[in-house]
């Protein structure tokens, strides 16, 4: 798994890849004040020197002659650009935003980010939106692929944020995949459970449930070819087998969960035989997982898209998770439920606010006193955070199109390109009063459709932190210079920030500022990292959280003690 680029190497530098939700560490080789070399670093502990080829490709990435490298505007979509300078750009931005807002009021412009962006511009991009234009018009491109993990987290445990790490993997004597081509997706992943299950072969077992024949199921000893869609009918009856083979918890359910009995009621519909009428898999291969499953004494379900990007994904959430608290099998070395993340910083933008319904430290815009918190943290009058969520990804673009959200900024995304149904996002955005596109290259799908491009820098050339997927934040310094006149996202936001009016409350320099304020932040909440600094992260290497003290080693899973963050410490 490691290839290196040609090149001469001055030194090594040590890194993060960009590129997916596994997070794995890298060492960047410099070369005549550019990366030229990258390779896995072994003192990561999250990828342990191992990288896919998504990383070892990165140098060529910088290379590209499509960078957009100067602020740019027009007066109509089908106008020529000019270039323009920075000045010219963001006043002419804020003073269009200000007309919109004081006509329409703040719930006419709306900003759509990206898992690409690092925790600190995820993070002045929430407190611009929320705390001081005033809408909740927030959302990202995580919204069509984690939101569904997201609440379902929330929904059976009290709080998002995955239980289990990648140590689990290598303790795990059972896992169960669904959901998720692990091994062309998430290959550094698939590389530690395959190590596993040859370390003890005769006692591992792995499960996959996929409607095709992958590189994942070739390597599995059970395959559920499951009906596409129907996922909650397995899950189900593999939690009545559970049941009636008397392989449930009984002392866990009774004391740290709630509701087990109208679960039993629920789930007593779907025996195999039933289940395979709706499934499509044979009613022994049902009985053979949930087995596997229940006897192994450790066991570990990982998924990705094909849960969580699905028809009642939520629910499908929910039902993993249920397979885990009956059994018992969460909060322990090599268990619990483990949803694999896409985006290299989907999770860093769930902890900080990163979707309309949310606030810095998983905290709700519907709740009075998250709110309050947030307003007095950000020294704000009370009433200023909306209490009403804001419009979902592709709410927000239907809002386009009907003319009631007039003004949109794009942070590092494509959704001409990417998002479903690109007819509709293009008919949407052909409509819209103003279009802002931040991003580092031009042309793309969506750069067609701006009035405004600003140029932005890109991995290697600022500096920021980001979140995997087990909760393991990385720091990422600056390596290299932006081409022309690009600037980080979080310094375009704070320019543009102080062009709205708000300069005392965006005095930031540098991203280390915005990250030691967002620390502050986290305090006391599920996603506490009150302990991480810059300083601490560059010293010591990366920190699972919660860490909530600078003397706290980090958290490598979380309900180790089996209390829960809901009203009663119950699941």
């Amino acid at each position: 798994m490691s290839r290196e680029a040609n090149g001469n190497i001055d030194r090594w530098v040590k890194s993060y890849c960009p590129y997916c939700g596994v997070g794995c560490g890298l060492l960047a080789g410099l070369g005549d004040g550019a990366v030229v070399k990258v390779k896995g670093d072994p003192d990561h502990p999250s990828s342990l020197g191992d990288l896919c080829a998504k990383a070892v490709y990165l140098p060529e990435t910088l290379k590209t002659t499509d960078r957009l490298v100067h602020p740019q505007m027009r007066r109509c979509q089908d106008g020529p650009f000019t270039r323009v300078s920075w000045e010219v750009a963001l006043k002419s931005t804020a003073k269009k935003f200000c007309e919109i807002i004081d006509e329409h009021g703040p719930n006419a412009v709306a900003f759509y980010g990206s898992g690409q962006l690092t925790t600190e511009e995820y993070y002045v991009a929430n407190k611009l939106v929320k705390g001081f234009i005033g809408t909740n018009n927030f959302d990202t491109n995580s919204r069509l692929c984690m939101a569904s993990a997201a609440a379902g987290y929330k929904i059976s445990l009290g709080s998002d944020g995955p239980p289990a790490s990648y140590t689990d993997i290598d303790v795990a004597d059972c896992f169960f995949l669904i959901g998720t081509n692990t091994a062309d997706c998430h290959p550094v992943i698939f590389k530690r459970i395959k190590q596993r299950k040859m370390s003890d072969p005769g006692r591992v077992m792995i499960v996959a449930v996929d409607p095709r024949r992958t590189e994942t199921v070739d390597f599995a000893d059970l395959y559920l070819p499951i009906r596409p869609g129907t996922d909650i009918a397995l899950l189900n009856s593999m939690l009545h087998v559970l049941v009636k083979q008397d392989l449930i918890d009984r002392g866990f359910v009774n004391l740290h969960t709630e509701g087990f009995r109208e679960m039993m009621d629920l789930v007593e519909k779907y025996s195999p035989q039933v289940a395979e009428q709706i499934c499509g898999i044979p009613e022994c291969l049902i009985v053979e997982a949930a087995m596997i499953f229940g006897k192994a004494d450790k066991a570990l379900t990982l998924w990705s898209m094909g849960v969580n990007q699905s028809t009642v994904g939520v629910h499908k959430n929910n039902a993993i998770h249920n397979l885990h608290l009956a059994t018992g099998k969460i909060g322990k070395p090599g268990c619990g439920p483990f949803s694999l993340t896409g985006q290299p910083n989907a999770m860093g933008g769930r902890e900080v606010g990163g979707m309309g319904h949310l606030l810095p430290g998983y905290r709700e815009v519907a709740n009075a006193l998250h709110r309050e918190e947030v307003a007095r943290f950000w020294r704000i009058p009370p009433g200023r955070i909306s209490p009403a969520p804001g419009l979902s990804a592709l709410d927000l673009f239907e809002a386009v199109g009907r003319g009631e959200v007039k003004a949109v900024w794009i942070l590092a995304t494509n959704p001409a390109a990417s998002a479903p149904d690109t007819d509709f996002i293009e008919r949407a955005l052909r409509l819209a009063e103003l279009v802002v596109v931040q991003d580092a290259y031009h042309p793309t799908g969506t750069t067609q459709f701006a009035h405004v491009l600003l140029p932005a820098a890109q991995w290697s050339e600022k500096e920021g932190v980001m979140t995997n997927s087990e909760r393991r934040i990385t720091y990422m310094p600056k390596v290299a210079e932006a081409p022309g006149e690009a600037l980080p996202d979080w310094k375009i936001l704070t320019l543009f920030a102080r062009e709205m009016g708000f300069q005392e409350d965006f005095p930031y320099e540098s991203s280390e500022e915005l990250f030691a304020e967002l620390v502050q932040l986290t305090q006391g909440t599920p996603c506490d990292y009150s302990g991480a600094s810059y300083e601490r992260l560059k010293k010591e290497g990366p920190l699972q959280w919660p860490c909530p003290g600078p003397d706290h080693p980090g958290s490598v899973r979380l309900y180790g003690e089996f209390s829960f963050p809901t009203p009663d410490g119950r699941a």
